[in-house]
């Protein structure tokens, strides 16, 4: 088994960003390990699909334990899984707090933990997660409590795995996006949703992938919080 291209891990790799994510680093022969709930099998010898929900811990020790069972190593992991509920605070459910804090908290800490673990071994290693601009820029009518507690606390893990792992030759960086124009916004929202950025419109996939590829291709970069938002966490 050749080891020397590298081996990315994606989550929430079946359709949206993740999905993108799969292709960009695919172009860059980048060995993929995708997962997510209802990923399909993948005709590419160089992309792993490992169905599971990534709120459950075996799920992560599946795709860590594949991915290095295949292909030998983990250089990159993208931390994409996500849930978010917008609800008035009070109007939030024991189902959507375990759901979101399922996805958003859980996922991210058992497969990063076992992702670093492997990627100590080799001392080097990157660990990116998508966060959102609505934990540091709140927006009237736009209610977010849960997005905030949870991606929130993803920026704070970002910079302290970012701090306790920089002499260990391993990185920790996250995206903060905007609203991002995805199959899950209807068209007829575009034009709202667009105003509440400073730039007037959404962002695109792309400029999630592209933020996330320059934060891989920065070895003197941890720690960063990258916003893509539209200028939506500077102000209004």
């Amino acid at each position: 088994m050749s080891t020397s291209q590298k081996v990315i891990v994606v989550t929430g790799a079946s359709q949206g960003i993740g999905a993108e994510v799969v292709k960009a680093f695919r172009k860059l022969d980048y060995r993929v390990v995708a997962t997510a709930r209802s990923i399909k099998p993948s005709e590419d010898p160089n992309i792993l699909t490992v169905a599971g929900d990534i709120a459950d811990p075996e799920t992560a020790r599946r795709v860590i334990g594949e991915a290095v069972t295949r292909f030998g190593r983990i250089d990159t992991l993208v931390n994409n899984a996500g849930i978010f509920v917008a609800k008035p605070f009070t109007s939030y459910t024991a189902e959507d707090y375990a759901a979101v804090t399922g996805v958003n908290l859980n996922g991210f800490f058992y497969i990063t933990q076992l992702a670093i673990a492997d990627m100590e071994k080799h001392a080097s290693g990157h660990v990116v997660s998508i966060s959102t601009t609505l934990a540091d820029h709140a927006i009237d009518g736009v209610p977010a409590v849960l997005a905030a507690l949870t991606k929130g606390g993803l920026n704070a893990a970002t910079r302290s795995l970012a701090i306790e792992y920089a002499k260990r030759g391993i990185r920790a960086n996250a995206v903060s996006p905007g609203i991002i124009r995805s199959p899950m916004h209807p068209a007829e929202t575009h034009a709202a949703l667009g105003a509440l950025h400073p730039m007037g419109h959404m962002g695109e996939m792309s400029d999630v992938v592209n933020a996330i590829l320059y934060l891989d291709s920065a070895p003197f970069v941890t720690g960063e919080i990258l916003h893509v938002d539209g200028g939506q966490s500077a102000g209004h």
